[in-house]
């Protein structure tokens, strides 16, 4: 990623971070939250993706609790890569920032 690509992601990522830290007021997701923060339509089709190994955030376990927990932080970044690395055009214009 060019170093151009590469500011536009932190930026991106630092704002989505803001929201979802707004949004969910944790820095840590679980369940349906989780789900919601990622795009899932509902919390059986993020179990599903979360037992495969190309799952895009890193999961963790948190000792004398139930679940698995990704990072506000992380799901933040995998946002704004796949925003900024995989935009569309339309009729031959990138998509304005």
């Amino acid at each position: 990623m060019n170093k151009k690509l590469s500011s536009d992601v932190d930026t991106l990522a630092f704002e989505l971070e803001r929201e979802l830290m707004h949004r969910y007021g944790s820095p840590l997701l679980t369940g349906e939250r989780l789900a919601n923060a990622m795009g899932y339509r509902s919390i059986h089709s993020l179990r599903k993706h979360m037992s495969q190994p190309t799952f895009p955030v890193e999961l963790f376990t948190i000792s004398g609790r139930r679940g698995r927990f990704a990072l506000v932080k992380d799901i933040a970044l995998w946002l704004a890569k796949q925003r900024i690395e995989h935009q569309y055009q339309t009729e031959g214009k990138p998509i304005d920032m």
